[in-house]
């Protein structure tokens, strides 16, 4: 019987000391953002498989803090490698704030109109929503092609997808399909 207050005294300190752990722990979390930063070769919003990495893109990660717009982190400017892939370290939770990945500039003068879809990629950097470990994948990152390649509308008709207009860079419906 006089074991019975030990064992509650033992558990007790574990649940305090990780609760601690939970509470305190993710302000010293290191995320790493991994991404990649395409060339839209068919000016069609999304990757197909002409699509082509963009080596010595520049990308930014920028948090807001939801309630009052403030930025609570902000990254250097960060260049993609030769595949077009990049991370991005961060310290810190920040679970108060809408975290997002933006393109910053192509180095391609025939690709570097960004895409409206895929301009900018929502992160989630907490432990506060379920999310375990330290890596944190956004979308892919694209840029236009000034005028689509001529391959394009056979791709997408392989796709099941509309005709490409070569003169507008704009889908109309195919009457093949």
């Amino acid at each position: 019987m006089a074991n019975i207050p030990i064992i509650a005294l033992f558990c007790f300190t574990i649940f305090v000391s990780s609760s601690l752990k939970f509470v305190y722990g993710a302000e010293n979390m290191t995320y790493v953002v991994v991404g990649h930063v395409y060339c839209d070769t068919c000016r069609v919003e999304f990757e197909t498989k002409l699509s082509e990495p963009i080596s010595g893109a520049v990308v930014k990660l920028e948090c807001r803090n939801r309630t009052n717009e403030a930025i609570t982190f902000q990254s250097q400017e960060i260049v993609a490698d030769g595949f077009g892939d990049y991370h991005i370290t961060v310290e810190g939770d920040y679970e108060e704030s809408d975290c997002n990945v933006a393109l910053v500039r192509s180095p391609r003068a025939d690709c570097s109109d960004p895409t409206e879809a895929w301009r900018k990629s929502r992160v989630v950097l907490t432990t506060f929503d379920g999310l375990s470990g330290k890596l944190r994948f956004v979308n892919n990152l694209g840029f236009k092609k000034d005028i689509a390649l001529p391959q394009c509308t056979r791709i997408l008709q392989e796709m099941g997808y509309y005709e490409l207009s070569q003169e507008a860079g704009d889908f109309s419906p195919s009457s093949k399909l």
